[in-house]
């Protein structure tokens, strides 16, 4: 009867135990746990056995003796009690107490009573004394949120419960009957007392001896808490590899807080630490007033590995995540949704020609930043310069649904039509995720790879469960990511990501977008770049859009920020100096700068009697690819008679003597076809 009752109050799904779940780094270093109750399971056979007799000594002597309820100890309980004229002494045994612990409430009525002695029967039946012993060392609570032994002796001392002493096991034994009244750190001297009463008691049944004892109790209780540093600049990264374990993996909340998983990330600390140390920095963040928020990501190129991430500028664990929150991104989408998908197709190349005019289209006007168009520019110094009026011609020229067909296959599916997508014009915006992911293609011949930061995952049983695959797909053509790490470097190097320091190759493009509500004022700034080896975006502005919340400066901040990173981690690192050319494609060259020729001079000589030769000179460009157009002006009409390449003369092989001629030079970019402005005019003739 007994039997059969215990049977239905023992739930053998709760023998299963609670146990933290831990996060990791790659070389084993535990950034933290995740619990609701600190637990960590340990087997029999990992306690010591003089552990195992400081808890039977105190709690149960008759352990190995009764079969889950213990009269005598019960009639002793009661003896003791009536004597103290008060309750002084629990006849509880362990299999009792396991069972209050595991099925039952702390009700202090004879129903729970008569259920915990019916389950404590039940138990000792199916269960052997080991497995009950160590089922109990691993569900008692200690204090401070710690259950069992094993946490609680990396709380107390700092070790594992394999290499606890006989004093320290007796100190872990003193704690269940009152954790917060005998706590060793807040009370000492109760712990102490209470400590020696162990060690006495286990004296009594044979399993210390009178010197040991002795010996012992003169002894401090030797306390040595781990003292956990904290590290507010993992919060955010670890909510990232909490949201990734329960969407990537189908890990509930539940599972992650109570599985005993071991979860391995690919956080790279050092870079975590100087990053956040970076968001921390207000000369950074120029706002009109205080809670100017960032994030910032920084990614592994070749694995997809996330070594750093910080979803806002002082994260605190469950706040809202900005690497994952979609914000304006102004020009940081010109290389993805215009220059990148131009240069796939045919009849576009880094020197093309693109028009750079103030026009309409229809009811949508762009405009340069500058307010300064050229007529025509290259598709090289447009993107290198973040001119407005080319790219989003050039987006009308492919067509918008060509153009997003590129953005969806990098995971961004836009609900925009119109031709503002080629400056970031966008109603809900992109995350610092989504371009990280897609810039990477641009590094990796074209590949988009997904960024994750869990490596691996293995159960409580150090069983591997689950681990990282990468995801790729193609985007670009391997030339096309080519020429656009040339021509992102160069807007690094001569653009509008000038802003800041850092000696070695880096690829990238600023972003602003204007705020809504206070003209010549920012409301979004972005920086998103790569060097050989990472991937990175950093994004300043604020949550709240109103005319109080604004930017005093635009994409020079993230971008100084993000070098300033990258600085500290090649002092570290020794970070790669130049980008490497993949096999297979064409080399970008340096663009050609034109020169103002004001100083063309023609001159006169003799070669004999009949023949007179003239020469042309100017001042020639240090470029030697610029080819030099000459020109002359006969009878009202101009016309091309020769050209040089590289020189700052030309010879003018005959020349009529009494005939006034004149001419004139124009510098020409073989790489565009687009002349510059032509020179002063000279008269080449003989003056009477």
């Amino acid at each position: 009867m007994l039997l059969m009752g215990g049977k239905s109050v023992v739930d053998k799904k709760l023998l299963v135990l609670d146990q933290a779940s831990q996060i990791e780094t790659a070389d084993g270093e535990v950034l933290t746990k995740l619990y609701k109750q600190n637990r960590t399971v340990v087997s029999i056979d990992e306690i010591p056995q003089h552990v195992e007799d400081a808890f039977i000594a105190i709690e149960d002597t008759r352990f190995y003796e009764h079969s889950g309820i213990d009269l005598k100890a019960i009639a002793r309980a009661i003896y003791r009690d009536i004597i103290a004229m008060k309750k002084v002494e629990g006849g509880s045994t362990i299999t009792q107490q396991l069972s209050k612990n595991l099925f039952l409430t702390n009700d202090k009525t004879w129903s729970r009573k008569f259920k915990e002695i019916m389950a404590a029967l039940y138990l000792e039946k199916e269960v052997s004394k080991e497995r009950i012993l160590q089922y109990y060392l691993n569900t008692i609570y200690f204090g401070n949120g710690i259950y069992g032994v094993e946490a609680a002796s990396q709380y107390f001392f700092n070790k594992p419960i394999e290499k606890l002493t006989i004093s320290e096991g007796a100190l872990l034994a003193a704690l269940p009957k009152a954790p917060n009244y005998y706590d060793p750190v807040e009370h000492p001297e109760r712990a102490k007392e209470r400590r020696n009463l162990v060690l006495n008691r286990m004296h009594e049944t044979g399993m210390v001896s009178t010197e040991k004892v002795v010996q012992i109790q003169r002894k401090t209780l030797g306390i040595e808490r781990g003292n956990p540093e904290k590290k507010p600049w993992m919060n955010s990264y670890i909510d990232l590899v909490i949201q990734e374990a329960t969407e990537k993996y189908d890990l509930s909340k539940e599972e992650l807080y109570q599985g005993g998983f071991r979860i391995v990330v690919g956080v790279d600390q050092s870079i975590q630490e100087s990053s956040y140390e970076a968001m921390q920095n207000d000369d950074y963040f120029p706002g009109s007033t205080k809670g100017v928020e960032g994030s910032f990501l920084l990614m592994e190129e070749k694995t997809g590995r996330i070594v750093a991430a910080h979803g806002g500028r002082n994260y605190q664990r469950g706040d809202l995540n900005r690497i994952h929150v979609k914000q304006q991104p102004g020009s940081v989408m010109k290389p993805l949704a215009v220059y990148g998908p131009a240069l796939d197709l045919p009849n576009y190349k880094p020197y093309s020609v693109l028009e750079d005019k103030n026009r309409s289209y229809g009811e949508y006007q762009p405009e340069n930043y500058d307010n300064r168009y050229e007529g025509q520019v290259s598709l090289y110094k447009a993107l290198q310069q973040s001119k407005n009026a080319p790219a989003v011609w050039l987006l009308n020229q492919m067509g918008v649904d060509y153009a997003k067909d590129y953005l969806s296959k990098m995971g961004m599916n836009l609900s925009e039509k119109g031709l503002s997508i080629a400056l970031g014009g966008l109603q809900e915006g992109v995350t610092p995720m989504d371009m990280v992911r897609s810039y990477r293609s641009f590094i990796h011949d074209g590949e988009m790879i997904e960024p994750h930061t869990i490596l691996k995952i293995y159960n409580q049983n150090g069983e591997l469960v689950s681990h990282h695959e990468d995801e790729t797909k193609q985007i670009f053509q391997p030339q096309t990511a080519w020429s656009m790490t040339r021509m992102l470097q160069s807007v690094v190097e001569d653009g509008t990501a000038r802003a800041g320091s850092y000696s070695k190759a880096l690829a990238g493009k600023t972003g602003s977008t204007q705020h809504p509500m206070v003209p010549g004022k920012t409301n979004d700034a972005w920086f998103v770049g790569y060097t050989p080896n990472y991937v990175g975006a950093v994004w300043m502005g604020y949550d709240k859009i109103d005319k109080d919340h604004y930017l005093n400066g635009g994409s020079a901040y993230p971008t100084r920020l993000m070098k300033d990173v990258l600085s500290k981690m090649d002092h570290k690192r020794d970070l790669q100096a130049s980008f490497v050319k993949p096999d297979g494609v064409e080399d970008v060259p340096e663009p050609i700068e034109l020169p103002v020729i004001d100083d063309l001079q023609g001159t006169l000589s003799f070669g004999s009697l009949t023949l007179i030769k003239g020469k042309l000179t100017w001042t020639s460009s240090p470029d030697d690819r610029v080819v030099y157009r000459i020109y002359r002006v006969e009878n009202g009409q101009d016309a091309k008679v020769g050209e040089v390449t590289g020189k700052g003369s030309y010879q003018l092989d005959r020349v009529k003597l009494f005939d006034e001629e004149v001419y004139y030079v124009v510098p020409y970019n073989p790489l565009t076809k687009l002349e510059g402005e032509p020179s002063n005019r000279v008269k080449v003739s003989l003056d009477w």
